[in-house]
């Protein structure tokens, strides 16, 4: 088994959606572990790049909740109504149950025995918290494995809808099987009601795990760069420094 190992730093992607647009939101964050064993690898044995994103993601929230679907039984359905202590509650929609340990196909659960096994399709998240919810984190398990797609469609307080799409790598036939991904965003202007995954794909079943929301007045941007960027901020600015001489000279 061959393991690639990911990792898109949040401050690299938070650029380049300003690049787009100077008021460019939400934040994303993006981790990811490949795993390359085949359609009969099984569960990764370290995830590094996903847990760092999930790290990251988190360093600029205080008192989220986490719903880890310990507190269900396996099989379990929708609707699913889910907590988030601190956070508030929410109501999962659509085709999908709860799973315990490893599935064939190469589903498993990041934290605990439990994990949200999405059927083929869509599923939905409403949130109860009064005036929406403003950050969104989980794990995904298994996604895209055969060539799949993962997007997000997010609708406001007010009613209109932004998409998000989880730049995660897909595969052929299974290649990319038992591979784990963290995805997260935190938006300081708007506020959400409900979140839809949306699976391009009729013929693959996704896992996720360790779903964290965060309201408003939980969102609490760490100002700070990532430290594995330090060095290539760094080199960006010597390099301009360079360059500037260079000018003064000519």
């Amino acid at each position: 088994m061959f393991t690639d190992f990911k990792f898109r730093s949040p401050l690299v992607m938070a650029a380049m959606l300003v690049c787009g647009s100077a008021f460019a939101v939400p934040v994303t964050f993006f981790g990811e572990d490949v795993n390359l064993g085949g359609p009969n690898a099984g569960a990764l044995p370290a995830i590094p790049n996903s847990e760092a994103a999930e790290a990251a993601f988190l360093a600029n929230l205080t008192g989220v909740g986490t719903e880890d679907f310990e507190g269900f039984s396996s099989g379990t359905g929708t609707p699913l109504p889910i907590s988030f202590p601190g956070a508030g509650t929410a109501t999962i929609s659509g085709s999908g149950n709860v799973a315990t340990g490893f599935v064939t196909g190469g589903r498993y659960p990041i934290s605990g025995s439990n994990f949200y096994n999405a059927s083929t399709g869509s599923f939905s998240i409403a949130f109860d918290a009064v005036g929406g919810i403003s950050a969104f984190g989980f794990y995904g398990i298994d996604v895209g494995d055969y060539g799949g797609t993962l997007s997000l469609a997010l609708t406001t307080l007010g009613g209109d809808v932004v998409n998000l799409d989880v730049p995660l790598t897909s595969g052929t036939s299974g290649s990319t099987s038992a591979s784990v991904m963290y995805f997260g965003f935190y938006d300081q202007s708007t506020t959400y009601t409900n979140i839809s995954f949306l699976n391009s794909s009729t013929g693959d079943v996704f896992g996720f795990d360790d779903f964290t929301i965060g309201t408003a007045d939980q969102v609490t941007p760490n100002p700070m760069p990532v430290p594995g960027t330090l060095p290539l901020l760094g080199a960006g600015l010597l390099a301009l420094g360079w360059a500037g001489r260079r000018r003064n000279k000519a």
